[in-house]
């Protein structure tokens, strides 16, 4: 099982990918999202370059030493949400060419599968899938504060980024209310998939835990708040920055991927 604290163990590790400036693997990867979700959503060509583009990506994971294990169990949690999008797509997508080719195919309940959707789920699923390692291999290579300032830093509007580190401050902390709160339902012998309790009871249990998380949270943000006024905090602070300037490291990376897409694009 994959925690909170081992997204951010990751990101402490050391290797040529993790001592990349922040910036140049954002950039990165919003370029990676934006060439992917830009391909035609049906062309002969889509399956080949994604799969290229799955490669590089899986090249960088071995680049970085991530744990291969780690690396695939989050693909596989997130998976299932674009394999639901995906599935339904064949039923959905009508067929361009009509009494000329074997498909559509009638099912019953009036369902039909044709060509085109075929092809738009494959196509649809295998830039999830893109999108996804792309995300999470800089997620395990970048800590998740230096994220949010490379994310201040490249023009992301303040407010955005005030949301974001604000997240990643008490993600952590609610983190560790829950897990203190499973500790404490353990010590009693308390198992949600207990079958010799009654099903109500758990419900309740369930529900009066999550009601003390909600409580615990709307009472830390009141205390947050308010002691960010008392700091004097408002619309003309100015935010501290450990200034990191690009190397060239990070340009040989930056033209190096830049030119392996550009290389995928034309020729493969």
């Amino acid at each position: 099982m994959v925690s909170l604290t081992d997204i951010e163990r990751e990101s402490y590790k050391n290797s040529p990918i993790h001592r990349l400036d922040p910036r140049v693997k954002l950039v990165f990867a919003l370029a990676i999202i934006i060439y992917v979700v830009g391909l035609p959503r049906i062309h002969e060509k889509n399956m080949v370059r994604l799969f290229a583009i799955e490669i590089y990506l899986l090249v960088l994971v071995l680049a970085a030493g991530l744990d291969l294990r780690y690396f695939f169990l989050r693909i596989l949690a997130i998976l299932p949400f674009g394999l639901g999008i995906a599935i339904i797509q064949p039923f959905l997508r009508p067929s361009f060419i009509e009494n000329y080719t074997l498909y559509p195919l009638d099912l019953p309940l009036g369902l039909s599968i044709t060509y085109e959707g075929l092809a738009f789920g494959n196509s649809l699923l295998a830039k999830f899938l893109v999108c996804v390692t792309s995300v999470i291999l800089l997620s395990s290579t970048t800590r998740l504060r230096d994220m949010v300032v490379a994310a201040g830093r490249i023009g992301i509007p303040k407010e955005f980024t005030l949301l974001l580190s604000m997240m990643v401050r008490y993600l952590f902390l609610f983190w560790a209310v829950l897990k203190r709160i499973r500790i404490a339902q353990q010590t009693r012998l308390f198992d949600i998939w207990n079958k010799n309790v009654p099903r109500k009871w758990v419900i309740e249990q369930v529900g009066n835990s999550m009601s003390s998380i909600f409580i615990r949270s709307y009472e830390q943000g009141e205390r947050t708040y308010i002691s960010m006024l008392c700091r004097g905090y408002g619309s003309g602070h100015e935010k501290s920055y450990y200034r990191t300037k690009i190397r060239t490291q990070d340009i040989i990376f930056l033209l190096l991927s830049a030119g392996c897409i550009l290389y995928i694009h034309l020729y493969v």
